[in-house]
């Protein structure tokens, strides 16, 4: 429980002027996007920034969230745009050492260093930037709640300042949120209804790619990914991820498929490797990694009873290879060719592709978007 002061001048909103008007009668505006030069970010985003659309972005510790919106903030700063870089967490050293790794200097880009929001968004009413960051939302406070940073209370309180400051003045605004250990931005579920668009950043198991997802757009769809690697100059988009997971696929080896994955409506080429050996305990086991093992077991159950192979008697190892985790029922048949080719010990083509649902009679059924 958090002791929260009610101040009814504050929370009771000022009536507005508006009359019912028939829908037909509304005339359509379409948002001009400003293209933010990164292809992955504007993917994500549906094209670019929106003026005055708050955007928050979260993920785990370290997974690039502070390092893609200051090579953003370089980006918008090349076209003679104003930048305000807000930090309530490094200093101007910090940030501006990183910035020099990342080749990221601009004298239009401004870092203040504030966890008053008050005096930030004061600050920012002077410079009248034409793009803002905050990083991040949990770090700065309201002198107004007698509340630490970061509480329920103040991170709703310092949301609502932004959102309203970045709509009156048209400034597109982006929100650094913490993660839970659920994997869940830190705070109410209230904040994420608040803001305009959701990102995620989520890294892989191997650590070699981070993905980008959009989980609310409303200026936009939410089917989008972007996929980045971390280098030393940042972080730097896949242009084509199918090559980049299949680069290490070994020829003529048996256990080995490839699996079509729909990531948004981009197709996404895996390798889904399978190991069957005999087991030398009472019950075999079922080890997967990027794949649910409930799922394994079931399909190992249909392929014992349905095309004669003795898996009860077989360690089963399956894995993704590249880090990334699937959950798609269409993983069904890549997995029960890999794991048939291990047993049998005969390789697949390796110009062939696989997808499809398989039903506990031993059919294949049709996938979402197959025609995609």
């Amino acid at each position: 429980m958090v002791e929260e002061k009610f101040s009814q001048a504050k929370t009771l909103a000022s009536p507005i002027n508006d009359k019912p008007e028939a829908i037909t009668h509304i005339k359509e505006h379409q948002h001009q996007r400003l293209p933010i030069g990164i292809e992955e970010l504007d993917r994500v985003l549906g094209g670019g920034l929106v003026p005055g659309g708050v955007t928050l972005i979260g993920g785990e510790p370290a997974c690039g969230k502070s390092t893609l919106l200051q090579m953003a903030s370089a980006s918008l700063a090349k076209k003679n745009l104003v930048v305000l870089y807000i930090s309530g967490e490094e200093s101007k050293e910090q940030i501006r050492l990183s910035a020099s790794r990342l080749g990221s200097l601009n004298q239009n880009l401004f870092l203040l260093t504030q966890t008053d929001i008050g005096m930030a968004l004061r600050q920012a009413q002077e410079l009248r930037p034409d793009f803002m960051v905050i990083d991040s939302v949990q770090t700065i406070a309201s002198t107004e709640l007698e509340s630490a940073a970061g509480t329920v209370a103040q991170i709703r309180e310092v949301c609502a300042k932004v959102i309203n400051f970045a709509k009156s003045h048209n400034i597109p605004t982006f929100l650094v949120g913490h993660v839970t250990k659920d994997g869940n931005i830190a705070g109410p579920r209230l904040l994420e209804h608040m803001v305009d668009t959701v990102l995620y950043f989520e890294q892989s198991r191997s650590d070699q790619c981070r993905m980008l997802r959009a989980h609310k757009n409303r200026f936009g769809s939410t089917n989008e990914i972007g996929l980045f690697e971390m280098s030393n100059l940042g972080l730097v988009g896949i242009e084509n991820p199918s090559a980049f997971f299949l680069a290490e696929r070994p020829q003529d080896k048996p256990g080995s498929s490839v699996f079509c994955a729909l990531e948004g409506s981009r197709p996404l080429l895996v390798e889904i490797q399978a190991l069957a050996v005999e087991t030398m305990f009472g019950s075999p086991r079922r080890t997967c990694v990027g794949i649910d093992s409930n799922r394994c077991s079931v399909i190992a159950a249909v392929l014992e009873k349905h095309a004669g192979l003795m898996l009860s008697r077989m360690d089963l190892f399956v894995s993704v290879a590249g880090g990334i985790d699937i959950k798609e029922p269409a993983l069904d048949l890549a997995l029960a060719l890999a794991i048939a080719s291990s047993v049998k010990n005969i390789a697949l083509p390796y110009d062939m592709v696989c997808c499809g649902e398989l039903g506990l009679s031993g059919e294949i059924r049709s996938v979402y978007r197959i025609n995609d």
